[in-house]
């Protein structure tokens, strides 16, 4: 059993070596899923995409996953292809292929195709986008709070690579992860471009002081659709929230700190750069927002 922990870790279900992936339209066997060492996403990174999680028999907010895949594809000049009910259609018709009920994670991806010839130029993708989806049996099993180390690697400004888009390119945040299993964490703490904390390499990221929850501008980090949930939850039940800058040494006295994403929803973190965050577990607003969360996504 993988013992590795990360926000991502899943427990082990043997029904993902024969589920059926849906590409271009087809439903095919895991081993049958394959596209060509042309495409533009293989090649270049050159594509976004979407993860979605399956709770009780609902993809949970896919109509703001819907939007976000939308607005950027239109952000990177990339024609889908495909309507937004067509692709509802396609993650319906994948889940009941699969048999899935809960528990289940899809990772939608556009990529902008074939290319003619092994460059990088967009015109030479002609042959339309290559669209995947990859639905897996997925419950999580983070067994403890996790641990971030500052990392050098920054989440940039818009004019080089948006930190919005959900991109393909994803290669500065996998150097980032890279250098803080080098540290010894789980995953890694990025900075923005003033030095304030900003997110993680894979998820957005708050912390709890004195009462109150603390998540970056939203400038240079990714636009979470958990992120918002949680800020909305935040206002809606009286817990103070602030989008604001702040820095390392503000993290390091939290008293809690925790990250959002669609497949962990919200994962505690325990330690920060060798420094422990609270207690070192879950605390109490952590704890109250996972459950307002919980009640958020309930049919």
């Amino acid at each position: 059993m993988n013992t590795e922990v990360t926000t991502h870790t899943a427990e082990d279900d043997p029904r993902n070596e024969t589920i059926l992936i849906w590409l271009n339209g087809t439903l095919k066997p895991r081993a049958e899923a394959l596209v060509s060492v042309y495409d533009s996403g293989f090649m270049l990174g050159d594509g976004v995409w979407e993860g979605l999680r399956l709770y009780d028999g609902r993809w949970t907010f896919i109509d703001e996953h819907m939007n976000r895949l939308f607005e950027a594809a239109k952000a990177i000049d990339l024609e889908i292809g495909m309507t937004r009910d067509e692709l509802i259609s396609a993650i319906t018709e994948t889940q009941e292929a699969n048999g899935m009920t809960t528990d289940a994670h899809a990772r939608l991806m556009v990529t902008r195709g074939i290319k003619t010839r092994p460059f990088q130029h967009p015109s030479l993708s002609r042959q339309g986008p290559t669209v995947a989806i990859i639905m897996e049996h997925s419950r999580p099993s983070i067994p403890r709070p996790i641990r971030l180390a500052t990392v050098p690697h920054l989440r940039g400004l818009p004019m080089t690579q948006d930190p919005k888009l959900n991109s393909h390119s994803k290669l500065n945040c996998i150097l980032a992860c890279i250098a803080a299993e080098k540290a010894g964490a789980d995953e890694a703490l990025m900075l923005d471009v003033h030095g304030f904390v900003n997110t993680t390499n894979a998820c957005n990221f708050f912390i709890v002081r004195k009462g109150e929850v603390w998540t970056s501008t939203g400038d240079h980090c990714m636009n979470g659709i958990t992120r918002q949930k949680v800020i909305d939850l935040c206002h809606a039940n009286g817990i103070p929230c602030r989008e604001k800058n702040f820095s390392l040494v503000e993290t390091y006295s939290a008293d809690e700190a925790f990250l959002t994403g669609t497949f962990g929803a919200q994962t505690p973190v325990g330690q920060i750069d060798g420094r422990t965050i609270g207690t070192g577990e879950m605390g109490p607003v952590t704890t109250r927002l996972r459950a307002l969360y919980k009640a958020l996504v309930a049919p």
